[in-house]
């Protein structure tokens, strides 16, 4: 007889899912037993990604920042499946770059589209259905800019601090329906998006990963699956007392404060996968 996984018959939702730590948590996820809705912009490699992992996925084109776009993989969920019993508003950038006075607003507004309202979105359609179970799991990645200053740019910072806020005022708020919400801060983790802002290639993943381990405390890179056993654990029976909190995943990195790096950065937008739009 098999070892029943840890999220066994859970139905998930999970956004920016077709890369990254996306991809990761999916991977997991289906290790896990669960049934996961791949929620990304990303078209082929979402749609490859589930043909790959099987029956337990579906994949649906998710612009984050459109209200009515995470509405509708929300619903997926429970059209397909019958439920849902995980909200993991993973999907993120790294957003408008440079230093405050020269930060273009328009790229201002779009990162916080996608960094601030998605997790919104997701509250917000997710908590409904959850509530009428009397169950729920809802997860949103922060950062460690989340918790100090000088680890992002301004408006990344200010997001996923306000991601944190959000995690706390609304798991005070739902406890009572059973639904625990509880965020993670992911240090350095060898990504696209990563290794586009620490080489200039966002395909340069091991170039990164080797950069990541030289500056970690513990001589490690942080990879998608260290956040996805993060998150797996979350959405577990395991951390069944667990809610408003903050699971900070960085290898130690917030005991050591900020650079400010990115302040020094020519204004840009830096997007999905690591693509650069300039001012």
């Amino acid at each position: 007889m098999g070892t029943q996984g840890r999220l066994e018959g859970k139905v998930a939702v999970i956004t920016g899912a077709a890369s990254g730590i996306g991809e990761g948590s999916v991977r997991r996820f289906i290790e896990e037993g669960a049934r996961v809705i791949i929620a990304d912009l990303q078209d082929a490699p979402g749609q490859a990604l589930a043909k790959e992992l099987g029956p337990n996925t579906r994949f649906i084109h998710t612009d984050v920042a459109v209200e009515d776009d995470v509405a509708a993989a929300i619903q997926l969920a429970v059209s397909e499946f019958g439920r849902l019993d995980i909200m993991f508003n993973n999907a993120g950038i790294v957003g408008a770059v440079g230093r405050i006075s020269e930060t273009n607003t328009d790229h201002w507004n779009r990162t916080v589209a996608i960094l601030l309202n998605s997790v919104y979105f997701g509250m917000k359609h997710a908590s409904p259905q959850m509530i009428a179970q009397g169950s729920g799991v809802i997860i949103s990645t922060s950062s460690t800019a989340g918790i100090l200053g000088g680890l992002g740019p301004h408006c990344y910072t200010a997001c996923k601090h306000a991601v944190i806020g959000i995690t706390k005022s609304v798991a005070s708020e739902l406890a009572q329906h059973g639904i625990r919400v509880n965020a993670i801060s992911p240090g350095n983790t060898a990504t696209a998006m990563t290794s586009a802002v620490m080489t200039g290639d966002a395909s340069a993943i091991e170039t990164a990963t080797a950069h990541i381990a030289k500056t970690s405390l513990l001589g490690i890179a942080g990879l998608p699956q260290d956040i996805a056993n993060a998150a797996v654990y979350l959405a577990s029976e395991e951390a069944r007392y667990i809610t408003g909190h903050t699971l900070v995943v960085d290898a130690g990195t917030t005991t050591l404060g900020g650079t400010g790096r990115f302040h020094q950065q020519d204004a840009s937008l830096l997007r999905e996968a690591g693509v650069r739009e300039p001012a």
